[in-house]
This record gives structure tokens, sequence and C-alpha cells, in this order.
């Protein structure tokens, strides 16, 4: 079954509580081109593995302060670098297929050739933000994703457990640079210099 994705349409579905996207109907049957269309229509952060679509949670308060922090952190390093850095939404191709959007991305040649208009083909350092809803789409199914997409260096910024772990990739698998708990600096083994206090990020208002 095919649809063209230019002729797609979203049916909302309202509920007692909320208002929500439809897609049981076609999950599992979409393609690359159908959810770009999608994603191209909203404003909502939605993610994609082998046709199955993924709505992700609005972000909160708390998520956006954590996110605002790092990624002035992030810019003020690629200003002195010379590199790019951005937040959600923005599309992350890991292969064709499959889709993330990581809360925020960052290459440190901003001519490299995997960065593109409509999505990234990787980057160099990407960062998620621990959402309540499914801890384990960030801690355990986003390490194999960005390992696959290659990318050098995963951030999981943790505020169930208040921690920041820094895994970078040796071979396929990536492995622990440091699991930073209060008090501590978190670093960066990829970029030279880039440290942000743990408190201080859990804190972020």
């Amino acid at each position: 079954m095919t649809v063209d994705p230019q002729r797609l349409s979203l049916r909302l579905i309202r509920t007692v509580d909320d208002q929500g996207i439809d897609l049981l109907p076609l999950q599992g049957l979409w393609t690359d081109a159908q959810y770009l269309r999608l994603t191209d229509q909203t404003n909502q952060l939605i993610e994609f593995t082998d046709g199955v679509i993924e709505v992700l949670p609005m972000p909160t308060d708390t998520h956006q302060a954590i996110s605002r922090l790092l990624f002035l952190a992030l810019l003020a390093w690629v200003q002195q670098h010379h590199g790019t850095v951005f937040y959600a939404p923005l599309r992350v191709q890991v292969r064709p297929g499959k889709y993330r959007e990581p809360d925020l991305l960052l290459l440190v040649d901003p001519n490299d050739l995997r960065r593109h208009d409509a999505f990234w083909h990787g980057a160099d350092l990407v960062v998620e933000i621990v959402s309540p809803d499914r801890p384990e789409r960030d801690t355990e199914e986003k390490p194999l994703d960005y390992a696959e997409a290659r990318i050098p260096e995963y951030w999981i910024v943790n505020p169930l457990d208040a921690t920041i772990t820094v895994l970078t990739l040796t071979g396929d698998t990536y492995i622990v640079h440091g699991v930073f708990t209060r008090g501590e600096t978190a670093t960066s083994l990829l970029l030279d210099g880039l440290a942000v206090a743990v408190s201080t990020v859990l804190d972020a208002h």
C-alpha cells in the first residue's frame, strides 16, 4: 500500500482530555517521503523508524530551560571554533527509513557535507533531554541509533536521576566517557574545553 505524499492529509482525533493525530491506520506503512511531508506540515516533534511514526511529547518548561542553557554553552564553543549548533526541530537521518529529532545537534565544521537544508545526514554531537513519558527512548534506543549514524558523541541529560551521561563512539558502539552527577562538571571528549556544571544544568530555569 502506498499513499501519495503530496495528497497526504492528517486526521485529528479528539478525546476528553486532549487531541492527537490518528496515526494507527498507516503505522508500519509510512514512507520516508510521507514522513518528511508530514513533518513539514506540523510543529509537533515526530520521529520515524521503518514505516512507524512516533509523536514525541510536548517539551516542558524544565526541558526547555535545560535545552536553552546547553544550547548557549554549545553556541559559545562553536563561536570560538567555527562550528554550528541548532536546537529542535531539525531532523537527522540515521539511515534511509530512520529519522530522529535531537534536542540539540552540532557540527564542528559548518561546511560539513552532512549538513542539508531539509535534514542533516548525521552530526558530530547530539544532546537528548530524557522525557519522563518513556525514558528508554533516550537512554536505550537512541544510543543505538546515534551509533548507527556514526555520531561521535552523545550527551544524555537525565533530570529523572540527576545525571549527565556522555557517550563517545568507539568502533560501532558507544562507551561511557563519564556519568556526571550534581557537584561535578560534565566534559566533552570531542569538544576541547567544553564543560558544564551538572547542578547548573539541572537547576536551569
